[in-house]
């Protein structure tokens, strides 16, 4: 799987979305995020994130701390997409489009309610939310396994 996940960053190296307007009323949040899978062996990806929209319909662009473009990803309703210059690669959801870039299932409806303080409860899904006035966020994938821990640091727009 490490190997599909990388084949998969390489080749979204020279992602672009167009970006939009911001709609009213949507949050962004930015920061710093690393997943721990525990499988064998441990993977692990860490990234720069920008985070918009709704768990409905949004973008999540993925760097590497020295500003290299690892993946954009853009869902709305009915198509969740990966852009790579002229070639585009769909997903039947925006839960596989994240699975495919970062390795692991991260429900990404709960994504957003953790990062706004709410208690979004997952199957499987553990999140620590006492220290998002913070910026902090931690969430513990317990099953299926292997066991998961995605941790993020954020600010909020």
């Amino acid at each position: 799987m490490a190997a599909g996940v990388a084949a998969l960053l390489v080749t979204a190296g020279c992602a672009q979305l167009s970006g939009g307007a911001r709609p009213q009323g949507t949050d962004i949040w930015s920061g710093r995020m690393s997943l721990r899978i525990d499988s064998q062996p441990v993977q692990t990806f860490s990234a720069l994130f920008e985070l918009r929209g709704s768990p409905e319909a949004g973008e999540l662009s993925l760097t590497s701390p020295i500003g290299s473009t690892l993946a954009q990803l853009h869902w709305s309703p009915g198509e969740a997409l990966l852009k790579n210059g002229s070639e585009v690669r769909r997903y039947e959801s925006v839960d596989a489009l994240i699975e495919a870039a970062t390795g692991a299932a991260i429900p990404v409806g709960a994504l957003f309610g953790w990062l706004a303080g709410r208690d979004d409860r997952v199957p499987g899904w553990r999140p620590d939310l006492a220290q998002v006035a913070n910026g902090r966020l931690q969430a513990t994938r317990e099953n299926p396994g292997p066991t998961a821990d995605l941790r993020i640091v954020f600010e909020r727009s």
